[in-house]
């Protein structure tokens, strides 16, 4: 049978490069960073990065993980109930829920898996979910391995949401589950209304925040600490693979309650090996680096602004940011690519995001700020985007 499936394939694939959707990978041959060096051997800005601290080659970590190994080993061959749990695992856990102002924390591989597990061991067929438009990937799929009745609000539409709860008045218990900054636009979710919502029609409210821990509020905390609910949201998910060191390794941290029946019932977290002992201690450092300044979250919020307003002086046309996410709009598919290829020429490294990853005709290019990028890294970004943009028209 494979013959026909194999030409089939290869319908598709012609299909999509032809679309101008491929998604190629480029293969990096030094450290994550500002600048990064390609196996070509050209030396080029990384503009589309998750390293929002700049925390991916960072030298603490790196002592932290190195010194880990010596002391525990490479990896534990387990799973965590069985003999996958050390002393900095729960040390890590204990971190991130006095980071979050939560009561327990619950490590995975990966947030994907966080997302993947969390809805199934506490929700059934009586119960509801009520889910952002906009929401993560792994949200929905974690959200179609339960049963519970699913119900969705198009992106940040408070008026819909409340539609929504309305609706959902008789399922048992009912879960708002929003991303906290929302990664190919760049918003954040109005939190403080979602609480109130969430209050008025007895509800519980989980917080994706990957893009907005590290990132948002005045000490990275995350979009409880911009909107002052820190302790009050039942259900936060996160990754350490993003601001916070840029390895691997999701969580999940809230209510006690909740985080023990995961420990119970969580498939991803029952059947996935223990994370690497070097990774949950770069993370134990990453945490306490946190604690003892604020510096690199002040320069992310000051490069973001910089670079996106004088983007928008520019003329291109950006989505309103409350992140370290841009998103320079362009519609066509093609355009985008064809575009983050010509920025390469020019030493820029960013990728174009069509349809599936954002909605046909709503294709761009995300530019992503961190902390490790210095003024004449985001002025180098700007001369290069307004000389391609003129280029291919797309600014006079």
């Amino acid at each position: 049978m494979y013959k026909e499936f194999q030409e089939f394939l290869s319908k598709e694939l012609s299909a999509i490069e032809e679309a101008g959707l491929a998604k190629n990978e480029r293969i990096i041959v030094s450290p994550q960073g500002a600048e990064i060096t390609l196996n070509t051997g050209q030396k080029v800005l990384n503009f589309c990065a998750n390293n929002y601290l700049g925390l991916s080659n960072n030298p603490k970590l790196i002592e932290a993980a190195k010194a880990a190994m010596d002391t525990h080993g490479f990896g534990m061959s387990s799973v965590r109930f069985i003999c996958g749990t050390t002393d900095l695992h729960k040390k890590l856990e204990a971190k991130i829920a006095e980071y979050f102002g939560t009561e327990d924390t619950i490590l995975y591989a990966a947030c994907f898996d966080a997302n993947g597990g969390v809805f199934e061991p506490l929700l059934s067929e009586e119960d509801a979910i009520i889910s952002d438009a906009l929401n993560h990937a792994s949200i929905i799929d974690g959200v179609r391995l339960c049963k519970a009745v699913r119900y969705r609000y198009a992106n940040a539409d408070m008026k819909e949401l409340e539609e929504r709860l309305k609706d959902s008045q008789k399922q048992r218990f009912r879960l708002i589950v929003t991303d906290g900054v929302f990664s190919m636009d760049g918003n954040v979710a109005p939190i403080d209304k979602i609480y109130e919502l969430a209050n008025k029609y007895d509800a519980m409210v989980m917080i994706d925040e990957s893009h907005s821990a590290g990132v948002v509020g005045q000490t990275g905390r995350g979009v409880t600490e911009l909107f002052k609910l820190e302790g009050k949201i039942e259900i936060i998910t996160g990754t350490l693979g993003k601001a916070f060191g840029g390895a691997i390794g999701g969580f999940t941290t809230g209510k006690k309650e909740i985080i023990s029946m995961l420990r119970q019932r969580s498939r991803p977290y029952l059947f996935s090996n223990s994370l690497p002992p070097m990774v949950v201690a770069a993370g134990i450092r990453m945490f306490d680096m946190m604690k003892e300044t604020n510096d690199l979250q002040d320069k992310l919020h000051k490069n973001t602004a910089y670079f996106s307003q004088r983007m928008s002086e520019i003329g291109f046309d950006i989505k309103p940011t409350q992140s370290a996410i841009i998103a320079v709009m362009l519609y066509d598919a093609k355009l985008a690519q064809d575009f983050a290829a010509r920025l390469l020429d020019e030493g820029i490294y960013v990728t174009g995001f069509s349809y599936p990853v954002v909605p046909k005709g709503q294709a761009r290019v995300r530019v992503q700020i961190s902390a490790a990028h210095e003024k004449e890294h985001l002025d180098k970004a700007i001369a290069a985007f307004t000389k391609v943009g003129k280029e291919m028209g797309i600014i006079k």
